[in-house]
C-alpha cells in the first residue's frame, strides 16, 4: 500500500530558520476552502448555570496550509476543534453554529454539526484525523502500537488484508522517524517523543485532508518539540494535508505556521498571515503573548508579559473582554464589545482581522507601540 503524495518531500532538518522570514516564504495554500467554522457557540452545562465558552466564532482553513490557534489556557483553543468535530464531552454543548467541510474535487459542503452517527465515523479519520494532547493518556497501554494504527484501517477498510494493514503500519512508523521493528512494541516502552510520532503516524493512517493537533508538543523537551515540528512540516509538504496547530506557545506557530488566530475568552481577537502578525501586532493582547516570550536574534529586549489572570468565563467583564488587563484602554472598551473586522485606524491589510477599538474607532489615538513596524 503506497502513499498518494500531492507533492515534493522538503528537508525540514538543519538549524532553526529565521521566524518570521519561514513564514514568509511560505504559501497560504491554494485558497480553496476545506473547512469552514461559521458562528460556533457552545455552552457547558444547562439553564441558568452554563457557562459560554465559545462565542459565534467563526474560522477558515484553507486547502495545504497550516493554521495556528493560540492563546492562554482555558481561551476555548481545545473546545473550538472538539466542537467541530463533535468530540465534546458531556457537559458540553453545541448551542448554534455550522462546521462545513468542502469535499475532494468540489461538490455540496457538507455540515459536519448535521451528520448522522454513522456519516459521522466515516468521516473521522478519513477526512479529518485529530492528534489528542498527551499522547501516553490518548494511547491504550495494553495494546501493541501496531494494532493501534491497523484498528482505524481495518474500520474504515475492511478489504485489506492483515499483511497489508501490517504493511501499511510499517510504512507509516517509518514515515514519522520511527524503526519499523518497532510495531510490535507497547506505548510504555517507547519515550514521549516516539509516542508523539506514534500518534502523528495513526492519524495519517488513511491519508485525511485535515489534520488537527491539539498542543503535540507539551510535555516534550525544547529539542524533540524542534523534531516534531520539523516532521509536521515536512509530511504536510510531502502530502499535501491541511492542519490546525494548536498552542499556547505563539513563537512555536511563527515557525510553522501560514496564518495564525488569537483567541481569548472563547472569541478570536486577532488573525491574519504569521509572518505580518509577528512582526505587526494589531491586538494588545498578541502583543503581550509575543513579548512574553524572548526573541532568539536580534538585540536584547525586556520580556514584559500580560498582567493579571484570564476573566472568569461566568461573570465575564463587559465590553471587551481584556480592557481590564490591557494598558491601552480606552473608555468605550469597558461599553461595547468591538467586532472582528478588517483594521481601519492604521490602513488595511488584506487577510487581517482584529476586535479592538484602537483599529475600529476612527477618533481612539493608536499608541506608538502599536503603530507600524518598519
Amino acid at each position: 500500500m503506497t502513499i498518494d503524495t500531492h507533492g515534493t518531500a522538503v528537508d525540514a532538518a538543519g538549524s532553526a530558520p529565521d521566524a518570521a522570514a519561514a513564514s514568509a516564504v511560505r504559501t497560504a495554500g491554494s485558497g480553496r476552502p476545506v473547512l469552514e467554522i461559521k458562528n460556533l457557540s457552545v455552552d457547558y452545562g444547562y439553564g441558568d448555570d452554563r457557562v459560554r465558552a465559545l462565542r459565534n466564532v467563526s474560522l477558515t482553513l484553507r486547502e495545504g496550509e497550516v493554521l495556528g490557534l493560540a492563546g492562554e489556557s482555558g481561551c476555548g483553543k481545545s473546545t473550538l476543534v472538539y466542537g467541530a468535530t463533535r468530540l465534546l464531552p458531556p457537559p458540553g454543548l453545541i448551542s448554534s453554529g455550522e462546521v462545513l467541510y468542502h469535499p475532494e474535487g468540489g461538490g455540496e459542503p457538507v455540515d459536519i454539526l448535521r451528520q448522522s452517527e454513522r456519516e459521522l465515523r466515516a468521516g473521522r479519520w478519513q477526512d479529518t484525523a485529530i492528534v489528542f494532547q498527551g499522547a501516553m493518556n490518548s494511547l491504550n497501554p495494553v495494546h501493541r502500537i501496531g494494532r493501534q494504527i491497523t484498528d482505524a484501517i481495518a474500520a474504515h477498510r475492511p478489504r485489506t488484508s492483515k499483511a497489508e494493514r501490517d504493511a501499511r503500519a510499517r510504512e507509516l512508523l517509518e514515515m514519522v522517524g520511527i524503526d519499523p521493528g518497532r510495531i510490535s512494541a507497547f506505548p510504555h516502552q517507547l519515550s514521549g517523543g516516539m509516542r508523539q510520532r506514534v500518534m502523528i503516524a495513526m492519524a495519517l493512517a488513511l491519508e485525511p485532508r485535515v489534520l488537527i493537533m491539539d498542543e503535540p508538543t507539551t510535555a516534550l523537551d525544547v529539542v524533540m518539540q524542534r523534531q516534531i515540528v520539523e516532521q509536521i512540516v515536512e509530511l504536510r509538504e510531502r502530502l499535501g494535508f491541511s492542519v490546525i496547530f494548536i498552542t499556547h506557545d505563539v513563537s512555536l506557530l511563527i515557525e510553522i505556521a501560514d496564518r495564525i488566530a488569537i483567541m481569548y475568552a472563547g472569541d478570536i481577537v486577532e488573525q491574519g498571515p504569521a509572518a505580518r502578525l509577528y512582526r505587526q501586532p494589531r491586538h494588545p493582547y498578541t502583543k503581550g503573548l509575543l513579548s512574553s516570550f524572548p526573541p532568539l536574534r536580534g538585540p536584547r529586549r525586556e520580556m514584559t508579559g500580560i498582567p493579571g489572570s484570564p476573566p472568569d468565563l461566568v461573570n465575564l467583564p463587559t465590553g471587551c473582554p481584556y480592557h481590564p488587563r490591557c494598558p491601552h484602554a480606552m473608555p468605550v472598551c469597558s461599553e461595547r464589545l468591538p467586532s472582528l473586522i478588517e483594521p481601519t485606524a492604521i490602513g488595511p491589510e488584506p487577510d487581517r482581522l482584529v476586535a479592538c477599538w484602537l483599529d475600529e474607532d476612527p477618533a481612539a489615538t493608536v499608541p506608538p507601540e502599536l503603530a507600524l513596524r518598519p
